[in-house]
């Protein structure tokens, strides 16, 4: 099992700069995938960005250049600069644990980012 715990959002203004960090209950190494995911007001649940346990990164195209992923031992973070105010939504914290007997998703419970002057 995995627990995951979102911080760092909150209210910014348009061109600022807020970073994420999600904690994990287990090493970021033995986790298979982590990513971030957002959904804003009426809208679908979106990936934003992912890292694999191969250390690969992605991001969705409306971020890339802006969001970028980092990670310690047991913690990702999310730095997110020039914010617009369609960046508004609550940011999500996922990550993948794989067993022999197979693979389970989980998820944090979110921390809300406001965009707006």
């Amino acid at each position: 099992q995995v627990q995951l715990v979102e911080s760092g959002g909150g209210l910014v203004q348009p061109g600022g700069s807020l970073r994420l960090s999600c904690a994990s209950s287990r090493s970021i190494v033995s986790l298979s995938a982590m990513e971030w995911y957002r959904q804003a007001p009426g809208k679908q649940r979106e990936l934003v960005a992912g890292l694999t346990g191969g250390g690969t990164t992605a991001y969705a195209d409306s971020v890339k250049g802006r969001f970028a992923i980092s990670t310690d031992n047991t913690n990702m973070f999310l730095q997110m600069n020039s914010l617009t105010p369609g960046n508004t939504a609550v940011y999500y914290c996922y990550a993948r644990y794989c067993t022999p007997y197979g693979c389970l998703p989980y998820w944090g419970e979110g921390t809300p980012v406001t965009v707006s002057s």
